[in-house]
């Protein structure tokens, strides 16, 4: 355990410790929100923006109205205080929800412990705070000390034997895992340093279907899962994840204590971490371990119905072909009933066993159940047909070579996040990129969150609705852009390359990379290389270190944190990739001045689940490119091009090696989601721009490898 971890966790043990000890919550009026906000910014030794102030006083006047607040906050807002002050003052339990770990991580171990303290004095209390994630994020003790169900049938199995025994990789990780189980406090996967395989965890967790609950496990007590949900229980500031929240609002069950406020930082993530949230797919691999953990305690009839079943699904799956499935033919239909109807058969036969209480094999007949009952639930789910759900049959090294796996998705989540999200508490909604176009109702409609039911961003006298929540609220909600204390224009230049090409399918580009090469040597290196996919990432990697001495890293190449700290230690370096690039890459300073963007990352025009959602916008007369596929790149190009200024003297150029964002009529759309840097598409001044600050840029210290 890390100093910080065990800070974290014992902080958090002061619900237990203090019991009825701790004095009432005090709400603090709005009026002295900015003398809290100055104390929690002196706290953390931060500068105080009037961005922030700004937010600050707009959540605290959405709780106390019962509204709710989208705040787009730039970069060097420190909206992370703007909003945890406000949310401690009113004095109801807060969660918040974020996307990334780093940002989880930057809650619990700076901001809330300096906060608390900053506000202690007025607050006459200390909140208190916890982190709750998902059941398969903490390590299972069970697991841990008496076995893993085995899929071969034999009940439990010591999984360093079956993982190549204790000389081999896997083996070594989970021995390593069993001695970590002795000395961690949180079991939290994302304490242990170095961490585990995805593989090694697996042998060691369990999902929330497959735990053996805490009245029926030996190690119940003790539990690191419950432990945490009970710290929540009676924390004041619950930090969690979007995967949660989606759970706890769209599927009805109730994962997150009762709470006040919502806060949904990295709120650009949401839409998609609730659509992979309600995602469920139907894999050959998924039907025979289900076979597999059935084969023991089920009786054999019901496990031959489903061997029979899963047999004829993977013959078919081997020559499906990927895309979109409007609706299942009628033999696609016959082998996903056929699964179905097993399934059920070996949950009743499960079922059965366990009225015999062989409490011994608990462990077994769990892990069997969970397949059975995933099995069943997503087979009935692609058989409803359901207007509001896509599926498609999709083709993956996952599954096996040559196996694909039938998928379904909702449509739409907006319907979903309005019922589910809004009706118990005010929920404020925060990112650096959520007015695409410059307007907020984009966005805000993903959400939930219509058009028709935003209120003037200023409040005025008058103009207040009837508060309140419940089944027939109406979501009012308010959108605010606090900007940037950074001065875009004169730290950034936007050079669109109007003279190069139309991209086309072919990743092939000799113009762009020519032009790559030209901007890269003009800046000395110290690019970041962001592509709309991993054949051009590497396409372009290859061929800049052909024709330039710079170091070129490449996504894959190594862990992505190790790359990054590569990236920002050596300033000659540059760093290439995709998608998790575009987004959450902090490097201020000198390493990074340039920020290429190869194309306008649209999604694949074969995406199914893109091109159903487009499809349904234009039948409801929408613009469904717009509204859809744009938006989609949008979001992405306004992440990336945020990755370029992170520091007050932070000075470079975002470069969009794609001429469609000035010579087409949606160029402008893009345009205006992105920092207003200033703006050219002359590629001389750009040139001499970037040796300009090149020249001017302090030397960045080298990597030195070590061993």
């Amino acid at each position: 355990m890390t100093n910080d971890s065990e800070s974290h966790d014992s902080e958090s043990q002061r619900a237990t410790d203090l019991g009825d000890e701790a004095e009432e919550a005090v709400t603090v009026p709005r009026s002295r929100i900015p003398e809290l906000l100055h104390a929690a910014v002196e706290a953390v030794g931060g500068v105080e923006r009037p961005g922030q102030v700004r937010m600050a006083e707009a959540v605290a006047d959405a709780v106390e109205h019962a509204e709710h607040l989208l705040v787009q906050a730039g970069t060097g807002t420190g909206k992370s205080l703007a909003y945890l002050v406000p949310a401690l003052a009113h004095g109801d339990r807060v969660v918040v929800a974020t996307a990334t770990l780093a940002l989880q991580r930057q809650l619990v171990e700076r901001d809330l412990p300096r906060t608390v303290e900053a506000l202690h004095p007025v607050l006459r209390r200390r909140p208190l705070y916890a982190m709750l994630k998902g059941r398969s994020n903490y390590l299972c003790l069970h697991r841990a000390n008496e076995g893993t169900p085995s899929d071969e049938g034999e009940g439990l199995f010591d999984p360093v034997d079956a993982l190549g025994g204790p000389t081999g990789k896997l083996g070594q990780e989970v021995l390593r895992l069993r001695d970590w189980a002795e000395e961690t406090e949180t079991g939290d996967r994302d304490d242990m340093s170095p961490g585990v395989s995805d593989k090694a965890w697996a042998q060691l967790s369990v999902s929330s279907k497959e735990c053996l609950g805490a009245t029926r496990c030996a190690y119940g007590q003790e539990c690191f899962a419950e432990k945490a949900r009970e710290r929540a229980k009676l924390a004041d500031v619950v930090v969690t994840n979007h995967a949660m929240l989606a759970i706890d609002a769209i599927e009805g069950a109730p994962v997150l204590p009762e709470h006040g406020l919502l806060i949904v930082d990295e709120a650009h993530e949401l839409v998609n971490r609730v659509t992979g949230a309600a995602t469920a797919e139907l894999t050959v691999g998924a039907v025979n371990r289900a076979v597999k953990r059935a084969a023991r305690l089920a009786n054999e009839k019901a496990v031959d119905q489903l061997q029979a079943a899963a047999e004829n699904y993977h013959g078919l799956m081997e020559t499906a072909q990927p895309g979109r499935v409007e609706e299942l033919p009628e033999y696609l239909a016959y082998a996903v009933t056929a699964i179905r109807d097993a399934a059920r058969q070996v949950i009743t036969s499960l079922g059965e066993t366990r009225d015999k209480g062989l409490s011994d094999e608990d462990a077994v007949r769990k892990q069997a159940m969970a397949s059975a009952e995933t099995l069943h639930e997503t087979a009935e789910r692609l058989l409803e047909d359901s207007e509001y759900d896509v599926v498609w049959i999709e083709r993956s090294d996952r599954y096996g070579l040559g196996t694909a796996s039938l998928r379904v998705a909702p449509l739409s989540v907006s319907g979903l996040l309005r019922e589910g999200l809004y009706k118990e508490r005010s929920v404020v909604l925060t990112s650096a990129t959520l007015k695409l176009g410059g307007d907020f109702n984009g966005v805000a409609g993903s959400v939930g969150l219509p058009k028709e039911t935003r209120l003037p961003d200023q409040r005025t006298p008058g103009d207040n609705p009837e508060p309140g929540f419940g089944e027939d609220a109406v979501p009012h909600w308010r959108g605010i852009d606090v900007g940037s204390p950074f001065k875009y224009p004169k730290q950034g230049i936007l050079y669109v390359a109007k003279h190069l090409a139309d991209p086309g399918r072919d990743p092939e580009r000799p113009d762009m990379l020519d032009e790559l090469e030209e901007l890269i040597g003009a800046a000395g290196g110290r690019t970041l290389g962001l592509f709309s996919s991993m054949r051009g990432a590497q396409a372009a990697a290859e061929a800049m270190r052909e024709r330039l001495d710079h170091r070129i890293l490449l996504q894959g190449e190594d862990t992505l944190g190790e790359l990054i700290r590569e990236f920002a230690s050596d300033a000659t370096t540059c760093l290439f990739g995709t998608l998790s690039l575009w987004q959450g890459v902090d490097v201020p300073g000198s390493a990074c001045q340039l920020v290429v963007m190869d194309r306008i990352p649209f999604p694949r025009p074969d995406d199914p689940l893109m091109s159903a959602r487009q499809k349904d916008v234009e039948q409801h007369g929408g613009n469904g490119f717009m509204a859809v596929a744009a938006t989609h790149a949008a979001l992405l190009m306004a992440q990336g091009a945020g990755r370029l200024v992170r520091a007050a003297d932070d000075r470079g150029v975002v470069a969009v090696l794609d001429p469609r964002v000035e010579t087409k009529r949606y160029g402008g759309f893009f345009r205006s989601s992105m920092p207003e840097f200033w703006y050219t598409t002359d590629r001389n001044q750009v040139r001499r721009s970037l040796a300009a600050i090149d020249a001017s840029a302090p030397p960045v210290r080298p990597v030195v490898k070590r061993g």
